[in-house]
């Protein structure tokens, strides 16, 4: 169960499934050092203990939870076909449940070949089982071959089975797969932009040159001009890390945050690309109170305020803010994002850690431990919900 769920967690937000090494040792660094802090959070504040933290998802999707568990009991893939109806042209909730069902399919397999490995004693490999995701998955694109919502989950399954070894002879191939499955879900529903979503993942890995790049953006941005799910798919491509630089990825997410009708959540994309860019060893509480870090905290809690409190997106932003509010020690603030997203973390930055919910509760201790400093406590409540 637990590889389940730091799976599931990786791949939140497809933009950003590969973790640095730096992250990853930066994020056991604070995880150790939250644990010190604040040894038990729980206490009088109501949080949801370290075991109980659910990684799959940033916020609760009750009918996602549901369909899970009768696919994990069943094998069957109709609870998964008729979520995915159900949710309809809701692109922003689709996109997240076709993420996370991909995921399912992704760990049903890798414990088939582990099963399959101990039998033969031999490596796992991805044979048409590994080209097709889990029992469901399989059974779902052969009954159901014209379904696009089998088709999305399996374009999705394969991004997610590509990235899971890159350095591997069979990461273009299977990428290439993946846009051939993308290409044939877009025929199918040719409204949707899920499809060219996860396209934008295929294009980032396979490196396509910058304007075929945006010709793909501008096929997204067609169908789902504010699609937070879908900048934050497409902001990685134009970061330091991949194509692009700092200068390009700030311009496109101040570009779109600026564009932005109200009642979206795109005014919180410059706080992604920030965190993106920043210096992979500079901790200091200063740079965290700089101009560009508070303004683009502040277009997050504008954007907050702005968009529908059920905006399926909302989770990750405030996620993200708890992190930039304890650095910046601004733990009252951080105390009321924790109060909002408390008990769901699959979600960036936590994903970035080998542990997700032992990262997020390092967090959430060092926030309790600097709200009880400046006088706070379990018995004075939270601060008012005011983002």
């Amino acid at each position: 169960m637990d590889a389940l769920l730091v799976l599931l967690a990786a791949l939140t937000l497809g933009g950003f499934v590969f973790l640095p090494w730096m992250r990853r040792r930066r994020a056991g660094q604070h995880t150790r050092q939250g644990m010190v802090v604040a040894s038990d959070p729980m206490a009088g504040y109501g949080f949801v203990p370290l075991e109980e933290l659910d990684v799959r998802l940033p916020g609760p999707d009750q009918e996602l939870a549901e369909a899970l568990a009768e696919m994990r009991r069943t094998h069957d893939w109709r609870p998964a076909a008729a979520l995915l109806k159900s949710t309809g042209d809701d692109w922003e909730r689709r996109w997240q449940r076709v993420q996370t069902l991909a995921g399912a399919a992704a760990f049903e397999l890798a414990a088939e070949e582990a099963t399959e490995q101990q039998r033969r004693g031999t490596a796992p490999g991805y044979g048409d089982g590994g080209r097709t995701g889990g029992i469901w998955l399989r059974t779902w694109r052969s009954e159901a071959p014209k379904d696009p919502g089998g088709a999305q989950t399996h374009a999705q399954f394969l991004v997610v089975q590509a990235l899971r070894d890159p350095g591997s002879e069979d990461f273009r191939m299977i990428l290439e797969e993946a846009r051939t499955v993308c290409r044939e879900a877009a025929l199918l529903a040719p409204g949707s932009p899920i499809p060219y979503i996860t396209e934008l993942a295929v294009a980032r890995g396979l490196g396509d040159r910058p304007a075929d790049y945006e010709e793909l953006w501008s096929k997204v941005a067609q169908r789902a001009p504010q699609h937070m799910g879908a900048h934050l798919a497409a902001l990685p491509y134009w970061s330091q890390k991949w194509h692009g630089s700092r200068q390009e990825a700030e311009a496109f997410a101040e570009r779109s945050a600026a564009a932005a009708p109200a009642k979206t959540l795109l005014p919180a994309l410059p706080l992604f690309a920030v965190y993106e860019h920043l210096p992979e060893a500079n901790m200091v509480r200063s740079l965290y109170q700089s101009a560009v870090v508070e303004r683009a905290i502040e277009g997050a809690h504008f954007a907050l305020r702005e968009a529908p409190a059920d905006h399926p997106m909302a989770p990750h932003v405030r996620h993200l803010l708890v992190w930039f509010l304890v650095r910046a020690e601004r733990y009252p603030e951080a105390m009321e994002q924790l109060r909002l997203v408390d008990g769901h973390v699959g979600a960036v930055p936590w994903s970035y850690g080998r542990s997700p919910a032992a990262e997020y509760a390092a967090y959430r201790a060092l926030a309790i431990a600097g709200w009880e400093q400046l006088g706070g406590g379990s018995s004075a409540g939270f601060p008012p919900a005011g983002h």
